[in-house]
């Protein structure tokens, strides 16, 4: 076994771990996005919420407007018992059919709203679909998630065993020099092992090296690097 194999081992550790931890990391944005795409759903359901809650509202305030109407006429005819003149029980009169009136259209507004194809039924119309809608689309963004959670879960378990296994793959090699080089340089260039082609051309940079370089690889004569770009060059 030469120098470099020990290397090549611990590289190929290392680009599993670079591309678990992409992974972990590109797992949490792709959750996001996706229950991202409830904000529409979710803005429809409130807005449905409160236009339904804004004719109740309505509704209320009518149904207290003629009840409060009601007792304004009951009151005025307990006082039209106690008038002196005809003059007097007139105007009482004539206060009471203005109240009454006023009641007579509150009720109307309640009776239109509250007829089937009113603003009632209308808004709960609305807030049903809403809710269907937005019930049918958590249904898959809770699934797409659950099923990322377990990705993760997965993941990180992978990522501690690669992790062991660098330990191991890290004890074998043994020359001090390629260690602290390649374990300087992987943070700078990756790969940091990388074949020297047939051509003599660097695999990482693509740079065509000089003919000693070639000759230097082709006998194993100690870590050779690069000229260009300082990767460790194996034929």
């Amino acid at each position: 076994m030469t120098d470099i194999e020990p290397l090549i081992d611990l590289q190929d550790v290392d680009g599993r771990i670079r591309e678990l931890e992409l992974e972990l990391k590109d797992l949490p944005r792709r959750r996001a996005l996706e229950t991202a795409r409830l904000n529409g759903s979710i803005a429809d359901l409130e807005s449905a919420k409160a236009a339904l809650a804004a004719v109740n509202s309505r509704v209320r305030s009518d149904e207290e407007e003629a009840k409060a109407a009601e007792e304004k006429i009951s009151q005025l005819k307990i006082a039209q018992t106690s008038l002196k003149t005809n003059k007097e029980y007139a105007q009482y009169s004539m206060q009471i059919d203005i109240v009454q009136k006023e009641i007579e259209g509150a009720l109307e507004r309640i009776a239109a709203a509250t007829a089937p194809d009113g603003d009632v039924a209308a808004a709960e119309r609305r807030l049903a679909d809403a809710q269907a809608k937005y019930d049918g689309e958590k249904v898959g963004v809770d699934k797409f998630c659950a099923e990322i959670d377990e990705r993760i879960t997965a993941l990180e378990g992978e990522l501690a065993a690669a992790k062991e296994e660098r330990t191991e793959k890290a004890r074998n090699v043994t020359d001090p020099k390629y260690k602290l080089y390649y374990e300087r340089l992987r943070t700078k260039r990756w790969p940091v092992v990388v074949p020297l082609t047939p051509e003599g051309v660097c695999d990482g940079c693509h740079l065509v090296q000089p003919p000693h370089v070639a000759q230097l690889v082709d006998r194993n004569a100690g870590m050779v690097a690069c000229t260009m770009c300082g990767r460790i060059l194996y034929r």
